[in-house]
């Protein structure tokens, strides 16, 4: 119905004006406005006293022309106005007749056309045909064309009768068609634009079609002034921003470098920035700059607002250029987790005295809940305070606010909901004021420009009359919260200070309620809330002033409150195409039922992730768009769904997947045509891949020529039918003689490129040269940090005689050509060489010359071959050679740089490899392997894998004899793998005399096993065997508890894990097993002996330093119940004897010991009277243990060997003194034994003894006194201490000379008189005597006693003073100092001693015997 009464009011333009009534304000603005408010000039008031005519616009209208027609003539017709007027109830019911009449013969007319389909069918026909057009390069132009027909015809555009489709020319077309007007869009023109287009129309009952051509001139030149002072700009973006992806939050500057020329100084083109197509101006959001040659927009706070395609327009007096790319801005991360976007885009409608209704789109991210509503907040400008304006969500997106003061300016902002929480706020919308539009224009001070027409209307009367009804009341907007009222104000004039109650009512009733009883509404708009949903209301609004409140208008038809408008229907036929490496183009076709469509949401998943993302922030209108950020070489599926202001529709269905890549297009041109041969009639060519080669493989190439006759060039001449694959072509059938032109055209499967630029001319002349021609096709390969790979073709011309070798040349790019130098000064004759010792970072050139006998002959493609030897690749690997487990040798390469088209390609020597059966070549990802069938010395060469579509990504490896022979030598090892073992099979005894067989594997897997073989027989776990493997260490082992006669044989642990296997045996027969056997016995018995009480050590002796012998022995696992007994010879010791043999026990490891107490004083007198067998026996309720000790006959006489030794290596050495007599050698010794045996030796031979050399020891002193000696005395003499070891032997030489052997006699040290032979003297009296000693050096003096040394002590004191007198003193004479004393002097010349005698008595004895 509503449908009906929109097309009926198109017939009327009295309806019409009134849908768009002129605003009345308070006072009049005195403005003349058109049907679309526009300023058309300015109104001059008539004054009338009259309330009798309409006040319809159309009237006005009307009045006004004519009153302006009457002044012009100086007329006065104002009478004759008035009797023309009609009075506004005649006016209305002429309106409603029209009205009627016309909605009758409409619905008639659509009634016949559906009863009578056929009769109406017929042809298309053009109401308006395309006209040609003739634009300049990078213009768009538009084709359109008008169309009837029945039914609607299909329209189908052409290019060169070539149907042209949208989706393979992405951007460049665009096709509409609207209310039967149908257009074509072509955007940026170029040359190749230049064609003849066919609109072409069909239906059931035929076809029509219609031409029109577009030229593209190729100089463009803009409308107004061009080339300032005739200058030329030429235009050129570089530098230029890319797509970008932004996080909202976040700040974004987007840039491009501009460059001019010619470059003048101070000069600044006109730099425009959009943002999809809207321009934008400098605000708080957007901030742009110019520095003089490069162009920037910041984005200060990045909102998804900001998303969209931002287009840089530069523009000079000689035209413009512009570049364009796409902003993704993201959601900022929700500050609580899946709470929904931030809502975008809010902008505030219908802003009046009463409410303001604020609109936003919904986002794009609901945070995996769908979302409950949405909530509005408002500020007032200047403060800081939002307030919520609704106390529960609204899903609506539209929302009228209410509880405005007029007047007043509001910012607003939404914020979304779901169950996890609320959403981050929108960006704030634009400030908006509170009052009617018309009130908002005079505050601005409009002003309208003077057009020399003066509209006269008249001027409001005086106050004083009660308003009439409301005009067209209408509800415009009805949702489940809300519903909005508009109407007009009433027809009567002098209405001034007009107000409204708005009132409601029940459907069904007559019970009319006031809405607005408080304050009346100043608008003719309202918005009521708190209405019941689901219920049908009728609406009725009545006009109050000052003087009353007049009739109510007429009532509304029933309104049920609920949402009018639907959620679109989900869209359909969602169709991903290949765009970019990382970007697809998603078409779709659009929602059918979608009424106020807001746009579309596009969403992305990986192929099996089930994780969807938003490939848009920001609903898109068009049913096109280019989804960019996706992951190269991944397959994505797609789903977009509708949005309007009820909401997001249903999802689309998902997507055939896409996989993303680049989307194939013809190849660039070849480059650098030369000719490498000439013969009379033909040539041949060789070319330069081209630099871009369309995202797919070059299937081949197509060579043209064409015949240059002084100097103007003819016709191209197709040269080859069928493609050719390599890079060199011989075209034929030339004339000799004529000079020639080529061009070469690349070709893949998407079609063949551009030809390339016509190459130099050519004589076609034979070739009589000897040298070889150029070199051909060099390559680069193996970039690295210093070293390259050059490859290179032969010659096709090869001279007089073969070709025998190459030289290459190399220079810095940009060097002069004396730069030139040499790789090799060989000649190589390989068509491949390895350049080394490169510096990183430099760009070389190289040049290869080929040699014959004649010599050396062209260089290839004039030197102009590039590469940058930069560091490697990032990303690049070698070749690595490996043998897995079952032996297979191969080499392995690994890209991380491949696009989805690359390929592996292995060669050897650089060369394609023609045996297949050679290798086996597997790929797998990014990962190639080629394996060795049958390795063997055919396969030493150089091996190399280069990837395709990838900037140059290869490496090679060079397989050589003593490579091949160590691989193999590995392969043995893995085909046959061998355990490795850390110590082979062993034996060992433990505790109780247990045998613990074992080995030690150096690696061994969770999956190894051991099997244990005795004699070839298999063991297994038992009482005998016990079998352990720690697969931790290798270790393997198995005990047995003791061994027996049967257990004589080998032992073999045999050891497998996987594929790798090995053994170690053990032979165990005769005396080995035997010994074997034995000491495990003897080590059971000692763990039964260790049970009890036992010795650690047995009993021993050891001599001290005191040359003492100690008897000891360690015993262990003592209690204070364990008793030792000693025993010599059988006889136990007891206890008195062990004071002089003392018993020891040390609880830390109990030692007991015999001492023995030497009797003799400083010296050792052990005697034969101490040999014997010693015994010790360790004894308790545990059991008991023996030790004995054997001293008699060997071990008594080794015994005293240890103590004869010690006193030999204690012995001084020899040494010679004067005496009285004669001359003595003699040594000392710390302590001496009467057993000890010493020789004396003159010259080797052992000393004749006689009266005159005498032996003997004096204390610790041995001498040899030679009386009266003679010259033949001389010699070397020896002292030798027999120890049954070799002896020890000191030795001397005595000459003829110097003073050492005959001292002077006054040097010797001497005692001289002062001593009495026998002292007798009385007990308790002091005793003393002095003698004299003599000597030089000063003399030692020792006193003897007994012939022991005494020491002075306070009973007996011992002086010797100044060198010369030495004393003795007993102060109180006892019967115990009774004995023989002696003092010794000597020096180095000699000693000597005197002696005497003290004989202490009683006194009454004394008397006694004197009686």
């Amino acid at each position: 119905e509503s449908v009906d009464r929109s097309e009926v009011t198109s017939y009327s333009g009295l309806e019409a004006s009134r849908l768009s009534p002129v605003p009345k304000g308070v006072k009049p603005t005195y403005l003349a406005v058109d049907k679309e408010n526009q300023i058309i000039g300015y109104v001059v008031p008539i004054f009338r006293g009259s309330l009798e005519f309409s006040d319809t616009e159309e009237t006005r209208v009307r009045d006004t022309a004519a009153y302006m027609a009457r002044r012009d003539l100086f007329t006065s017709g104002l009478e004759m106005e008035r009797s023309e007027q009609t009075s506004r109830r005649e006016a209305i019911r002429e309106s409603a007749e029209r009205i009627s009449l016309n909605k009758r013969i409409y619905e008639h007319g659509e009634h016949f056309k559906c009863m009578n389909e056929d009769s109406l069918m017929h042809a298309p026909e053009f109401v308006i045909k395309p006209r040609s057009h003739t634009v300049w390069e990078k213009q768009c132009v538009r084709l359109h064309c008008t169309l009837t027909g029945w039914p609607d015809p299909r329209v189908v555009w052409y290019k060169n009768n070539v149907p042209i489709e949208t989706l393979s020319n992405a951007g460049k077309y665009k096709l509409e068609s609207r209310y039967s007007v149908h257009s074509l869009e072509i955007n940026r023109c170029d040359f190749d634009d230049t064609a003849q287009y066919r609109v072409s129309a069909m239906n059931s009952k035929g076809e029509l079609s219609a031409f029109a051509s577009v030229v593209v001139k190729s100089t463009y030149k803009e409308h107004g002034p061009v080339s300032e002072y005739g200058i030329n700009f030429q235009t050129h973006i570089v530098d230029k921003f890319g797509v970008s992806f932004g996080r909202e939050g976040e700040t974004m500057s987007l840039g491009c470098t501009v460059i001019i020329y010619p470059a003048l100084h101070r000069y600044q083109p006109e730099i425009q920035w959009y943002r999809d197509d809207v321009l934008l101006s400098p605000s708080k959001w957007n901030h742009m700059s110019w520095s003089g040659d490069r162009a920037t927009l910041t984005l200060t706070h990045l909102n998804k607002e900001d998303e969209g395609l931002y287009t840089l327009r530069v523009t000079t007096k000689s035209g413009y250029e512009t570049y364009s790319a796409y902003v993704f801005v993201r959601d900022a991360e929700a500050e609580v987790e899946s709470a929904p976007g931030a809502p975008l885009d809010v902008r505030c409608l219908d802003a009046n005295k009463d409410y303001i209704i604020v609109t936003w789109k919904q986002p794009a991210v609901d945070g995996g809940d769908a979302i409950l509503g949405y909530f509005v907040d408002r500020c007032e400008v200047g403060t800081t305070h939002w307030f919520q304006c609704n106390d529960t969500p609204v899903k609506f997106a539209r929302f009228p606010v209410t509880g405005l003061v007029e007047g007043r300016s509001y910012m607003f902002r939404v914020r979304a909901v779901n169950q996890s929480g609320m959403s981050r706020p929108s960006r704030v919308s634009e400030p908006v004021a509170a009052m009617d539009p018309a009130d908002r224009a005079r505050m601005r001070g409009t002003s309208a420009p003077w057009t020399g027409q003066i509209i006269v209307t008249e001027e409001e009367p005086a106050e004083g009359i009660v308003p009439g009804r409301p005009l067209e009341l209408q509800v415009t907007e009805a949702t489940k919260n809300y519903v909005v009222l508009s109407w007009n104000p009433p027809g009567e004039k002098g209405l001034e200070g007009v107000m409204y109650y708005v009132e409601k009512c029940v459907s069904g009733t007559d019970s009319w309620q006031r809405v607005n009883t408080e304050i009346p509404v100043k608008s003719p708009r309202f918005a009521l809330f708190d209405l019941a949903e689901g219920k049908s209301y009728s609406f009725r609004v009545r006009c109050c002033n000052s003087a009353g409140v007049g009739e109510p208008s007429d009532p509304t038809e029933a309104t049920t409150v609920g949402d009018k408008l639907d959620i679109p229907s989900a869209p359909s036929k969602v169709v991903p195409t290949r765009n970019t490496d990382t970007s697809v183009v998603v078409s779709w076709e659009a929602s059918k039922e979608a009424k106020e469509l807001v746009g579309y949401y596009i969403e992305g998943s990986i192929v099996d992730s089930n994780v969807w993302e938003p490939c848009n922030n920001k609903p898109v209108n068009a049913t096109r768009f280019i989804c960019h950020g996706l992951r190269t070489g991944e397959k994505y599926i797609f789903r977009v769904r509708a949005v309007n202001a009820a909401g997001l529709s249903q999802f689309s269905p998902e997507s055939e997947p896409v996989e993303v890549k680049a989307a194939i297009a013809s190849p660039a041109p070849p480059y650098g045509i030369t000719v490498l041969e000439c013969v009379c009639d033909s040539m041949v060519l060789a070319w330069k891949q081209p630099s871009f080669i369309g995202g797919a493989d070059i299937t081949g190439y197509f060579v043209d020529y064409r015949e240059v006759i002084d100097g103007v060039a003819g016709k191209w001449h197709e040269a080859n039918i069928r493609a050719i694959s390599d890079r060199a072509y011989r075209v034929c059938d030339l004339k000799e003689n004529k000079k020639y032109q080529f061009q070469v055209r690349a070709a893949n499967m998407a079609g063949v490129g551009i030809p390339s630029l016509a190459s130099d001319t050519f004589l076609c002349e034979e070739w009589t040269i000897a040298v070889p021609g150029p070199p051909h096709d060099l390559q680069i390969r193996e970039v690295r940090s210093d070293s390259l790979v050059l490859l290179w073709k032969p010659p096709v011309y090869q001279g007089r005689d073969p070709v025998n070798g190459f030289y290459i040349d190399i220079k810095e790019a940009g060097a002069p050509e004396e730069a030139w130098r040499g790789v090799n000064t060989k000649a190589t004759e390989k068509a491949f060489i390895k350049v080394a010792n490169l510096k990183a970072g430099e760009t070389f050139v190289f040049r290869v010359r080929a040699q014959n006998k004649a010599g050396v002959g062209q260089t290839s493609a004039n030197g102009a071959r590039r590469h940058d030897a930069v560091s490697r690749f990032p990303g690049t690997k070698d070749i690595v050679v490996d043998v897995d487990d079952n032996g297979n040798i191969s080499m392995n390469f690994e890209c991380c740089d491949m696009t989805p088209d690359s390929k592996f390609v292995w060669s050897k020597n650089y060369e394609d490899i023609t045996d297949p059966s050679r290798l086996t070549l597997e790929t797998k990802g990014n990962k190639s392997k080629a394996v060795f069938n049958t390795p063997e010395e055919e396969d030493v060469g150089i091996y190399s894998c280069l990837v395709t579509h990838t900037d140059g990504a290869s490496s090679s490896y060079t397989l050589s004899e003593e490579g091949l022979k160590r691989l193999l030598e590995v392969s043995h090892d893995h085909k046959f793998p061998i355990i490795p073992l850390k110590s082979a099979l062993a034996v060992e005894l433990l505790e109780k005399g247990k045998v613990r067989f074992w080995l030690q594997a150096d690696k061994m897997s969770a999956n190894g096993k051991v099997d244990y073989i005795f004699n070839d027989n298999a063991l297994s776990p038992g009482d005998k065997y016990k079998m352990n493997f720690d697969k931790n260490t290798g270790v393997i082992e198995m005990i047995m508890d003791s061994l027996t006669p049967a257990d004589e044989g080998t032992f073999t642990f045999q050891l497998q894990d996987g594929k790798a296997t090995n053994q170690s045996s053990l032979v165990l027969i005769g005396d080995v097993f035997k010994e074997l056997q034995k000491e495990s016995e003897f080590q059971m018995k000692e763990w039964v002996r260790k049970q009890g009480p036992h010795f650690i050590e047995y009993l021993g002796y050891e001599v001290t330093q005191e040359c003492c012998v100690i008897l000891k022995c360690k015993v262990g696992n003592m209690k204070k119940e364990t008793s030792a007994l000693w025993y010599k010879d059988g006889h136990q010791i007891k206890a008195d004897e062990k004071k002089s043999l003392p018993f020891q026990m040390n609880t830390n490891y109990i030692p007991c010991s015999l001492l023995l107490n030497l009797t003799f004083p400083l010296s050792c007198q052990i005697s034969k009277k101490d040999s014997g067998v010693y015994e010790v026996v360790l004894k308790d309720d545990r059991g008991k243990d023996t030790s004995k000790l054997n001293l008699t006959d060997q071990g008594f006489k080794d015994l005293m060997n240890e103590v004869f030794s010690f006193i030999a290596n204690s012995s001084t050495p020899l040494k010679i003194t004067s005496t009285d007599e004669g001359i003595r050698l003699y040594t000392f010794v710390n302590y001496y034994n009467d057993l000890l045996q010493v020789t004396w030796h003159y010259k080797d031979s052992a000393v004749s003894f006689s009266d005159r050399i005498k032996s003997g020891v004096v204390g610790e002193q041995l001498w040899l006194q030679i009386t009266e000696p003679t010259e033949k005395d001389t010699g070397k003499y020896a002292i030798e201490f027999n120890d049954g070891k070799g002896g020890l032997r000191r030795t001397v030489e005595l000459s003829g000379q110097g003073e050492t052997t005959r001292p002077p006699a006054l040097c010797r040290a001497r005692v001289a008189g002062g001593l009495p032979d026998v002292v007798t003297i009385q007990e308790g009296k002091a005793l003393n005597l002095t003698c004299n000693i003599s000597g030089d050096p000063l003399p030692e003096v020792t006193w003897l006693k007994n012939d022991r040394e005494i020491t002075s002590d306070d009973h007996c004191i011992l002086k010797f003073a100044s060198g010369k007198f030495a004393s003795f003193t007993i102060t109180a004479v006892n019967s115990s100092d009774s004995g023989k004393y002696s003092i010794l002097v000597k020096n180095k010349y000699g000693t000597e001693s005197g002696d005497f005698t003290v004989s202490a008595f009683i006194a009454d004895e004394a008397g006694g015997k004197k009686k």
